[in-house]
């Protein structure tokens, strides 16, 4: 197509079509796919088409910022990368990719325990970079106490806590794909990090994954005994477990449902994050993933209480169509489209996002008035 970048796309609009001509089709079923009949998929999208921005005209626009910090770690753009696992199926760079490209765009990016690199590996490739370790909790503690160690060691600025997989979900779409782990693939982490099964006859079965199964919130307590790194505890739907995660230490909660890949039926995160926000949100950083696709995406999400949002699906996409330099070019475009929402929205800061900003659902206009 004639105007393409040598990554595969312009717009964001195209990435999605690109990427799905890039991969196998079992990694697509595996990218795209969620859990069950896929309604909370669904939902974590259509969430924000229920909500409409309000601009304020003839402000001063001239000078925009999209700068932030998160954490500790400053940010080029409200925008993370959030864990996924086996990135070296969808291209050959991985994790590796994401890593240079999230360094070169100033993008924080938490990169999985299942990832297909090293911890090592992926902190070299991001050099200066802010990251954060992805930890799923392990059978055996000490096998999490290392993987922390070693993150700690690498240089990761934080310790992102997934609490919401005690078991696997029931991944329909996946099993039907037949999704699994290549074997060409390695768990860059280690032999002893325990992996879902590589048979794709056991893929989407209830099994214990991890040892979250036998978790209670007490194991944030432990972890922070271990390391010094500050808790981002991942999974939150619900203001009464965000008021948990925070009384056992954690520093920031992640607003999100495993992008619909785990408990189907569970709400939109965009739809929970203002009662998690206001329950929280004086005490600890509060972030959102699920659904993000345009910057006007990310304006909504900050407006309803979130500092960040994380993104995921789009992340592959990129990687699939370009590696690391696809990567980088989808960063550069959704910043610029959050600078331009901000424009036309009449702010030129991120402080200056709050939830005037927003409206829910688009009111008909009243036939009886003239």
């Amino acid at each position: 197509m004639s105007g393409w970048s040598p990554a595969g796309f312009s717009t964001l609009a195209e990435l999605e079509t690109a990427a799905s001509k890039r991969v196998l089709d079992h990694v697509w079923a595996y990218i795209q796919g969620g859990a069950g009949e896929e309604r909370t998929l669904r939902s974590n999208r259509s969430a924000f088409e229920r909500w409409s921005l309000l601009p304020r005209l003839l402000r001063d626009v001239s000078a925009i910022d999209t700068t932030t910090t998160l954490l500790d770690s400053s940010a080029a753009t409200p925008v993370f990368v959030s864990p996924m696992a086996y990135a070296g199926q969808v291209h050959p760079e991985g994790e590796l990719g994401i890593a240079r490209a999230a360094a070169r765009e100033g993008v924080v990016a938490a990169y999985s325990t299942l990832s297909s690199f090293s911890l090592e590996e992926i902190a070299v490739a991001s050099g200066k970079g802010a990251r954060w370790f992805q930890l799923y909790l392990q059978p055996d503690f000490e096998v999490s106490r290392r993987l922390v160690e070693r993150a700690e060691r690498a240089g990761y600025a934080a310790l992102v806590v997934t609490v919401d997989t005690p078991v696997l979900g029931v991944r329909d779409r996946q099993a039907q794909g037949g999704f699994a782990i290549d074997s060409s693939v390695p768990i860059g982490n280690g032999t002893d990090v325990v992996t879902p099964p590589r048979s794709p006859e056991l893929q989407g079965r209830i099994y214990r994954l991890r040892s979250e199964a036998e978790s209670t919130w007490e194991v944030l307590d432990e972890l922070r005994r271990v390391s010094k790194l500050p808790l981002i505890v991942k999974g939150i739907l619900t203001p009464e477990d965000a008021e948990l995660a925070v009384q056992h230490g954690a520093r920031a909660v992640l607003v999100s449902n495993h992008g619909g890949r785990q408990l189907d039926g569970v709400p939109a995160t965009l739809d929970v994050l203002p009662q998690v926000a206001q329950a929280v949100g004086s005490r600890a950083e509060v972030y959102l993933d699920g659904g993000v696709r345009r910057g006007s995406d990310v304006l909504v999400a900050l407006a309803l209480g979130a500092r960040a949002v994380g993104v995921g699906r789009p992340v592959f996409w990129a990687l699939a169509v370009g590696g690391g330099e696809g990567v980088a070019q989808y960063f550069s475009l959704l910043n610029t489209e959050i600078a331009t929402a901000l424009a036309l929205s009449g702010r030129a800061t991120l402080k200056d996002v709050d939830r005037t900003l927003v409206r829910k659902g688009v009111e008909e206009p009243d036939s009886t008035k003239g």
